[in-house]
């Protein structure tokens, strides 16, 4: 799987949802290789998306269609600062992965060390202690970022009241090792967040 994420303050998110809403009934019928895409606008106005392709060359198709450099033109305009694009290439998913039922989504960056170390290490964790932890997790969607050293994540939510009483809870000692030991793989302990209260999901 390989991830575009566009992330860039906007000035209006309901033009924003109209434009992404015209991509997908009027374009994404021809997007050979796109697997779905999330999207939302944070309490800051800032619009982040993961569009989600089965290839580097199905999102360079894409992107060279006359059609597609026509909707971002116009899309672009609603955008009051530069937009950041992130190519992603070495990407993996955890739990249930994105979920178009999802109530929620976090976006979590930071800086990861060794992603290769770090999905081993997700794919060892007991799914079941984290289900029975927190039930609300659905999964989620890592993508590192085309420098090799920034990560965004997507994680979604069933809800985003459930997902604060999850994380509000104390961790059990058993767990608190493997959340070290998760911690390891990332250059950087603080992560940002980044709140889609009202994601947008989409696919095919």
């Amino acid at each position: 799987m390989f991830i575009q994420i566009i992330q860039g303050r906007i000035s209006d998110a309901a033009e924003v949802k109209d434009a992404l809403d015209r991509w997908v009934r009027e374009l994404a019928p021809a997007a050979r290789g796109w697997l779905g895409s999330t999207a939302g606008v944070t309490g800051d106005g800032t619009l982040v998306a993961f569009a989600r392709f089965e290839s580097r060359e199905a999102a360079r198709r894409n992107s060279d269609r006359p059609e597609q450099g026509q909707w971002w033109i116009e899309t672009s305009k609603l955008f009051t600062a530069e937009v950041t694009f992130h190519d992603c290439a070495e990407t993996d998913t955890w739990l249930g992965g994105g979920s178009d039922e999802a109530g929620f989504v976090q976006i979590m960056q930071n800086r990861v060390r060794d992603f290769a170390g770090l999905s081993g290490f997700m794919r060892q964790v007991d799914d079941t202690a984290i289900r029975t932890y927190r039930p609300e997790i659905i999964g989620s969607v890592m993508a590192v970022h085309e420098d090799g050293a920034g990560i965004s994540e997507a994680v979604y939510f069933t809800s985003e009241a459930e997902a604060r009483a999850g994380e509000s809870q104390e961790m059990p000692s058993e767990m608190q090792g493997q959340w070290e030991q998760m911690m390891s793989f990332y250059e950087e302990s603080e992560f940002t967040y980044l709140d889609l209260r009202t994601p947008w999901l989409y696919s095919p």
